[in-house]
């Protein structure tokens, strides 16, 4: 059975414009890394809990926000690692410059014994399609040509 992820797509109109909040991943492996790098906030779940609480609870988690609306269902995207990816688009406004991650602790550096502890987030921005196709990780990317659609935009 592959792992399972659930997250938030959230979206604003900016001056007509369609933007995306995309976080960073924070750790050693993705400091040096930007271009598909970037994500839609998301993490693992299992039953019995329902994927939309979960994502829900992630994006609470990753970003210190709790977002509330009316939640679009987006087709599950199966990642390249097997993964299964669940994701809601949902329209709200945050200052992507005020988030507040939860910590993670990390071997490192590998094979030192000492342990450091990480953000699992270093950053948030806002995008609009073009630089979110350019910024989110491959995988994800289909996400944001579902909302596009939804919303009857390019």
């Amino acid at each position: 059975m592959p792992k399972t992820s659930a997250g938030l797509l959230v979206y604003r109109l900016r001056e007509g414009r369609l933007e995306v909040f995309l976080v960073h991943p924070g750790g050693p492996f993705w400091a040096r890394k930007d271009l598909g790098a970037w994500s839609i906030p998301k993490g693992e779940f299992s039953e019995p809990e329902e994927p939309l609480a979960a994502a829900v609870r992630e994006f609470q988690e990753e970003t210190g926000v709790t977002i509330e609306g009316s939640f679009l269902p987006l087709p599950p995207r199966k990642q390249p690692g097997g993964k299964v990816v669940h994701a809601w688009a949902v329209e709200g406004d945050l200052d992507a410059g005020q988030i507040r991650s939860n910590m993670f602790l990390l071997e490192w550096p590998k094979g030192s014994g000492r342990r450091k502890e990480f953000p699992e987030v270093d950053r948030a921005e806002w995008f609009g399609i073009p630089e979110a196709k350019l910024r989110i990780l491959t995988g994800q990317a289909g996400f944001l040509d579902d909302l596009c659609e939804r919303l009857g935009r390019e």
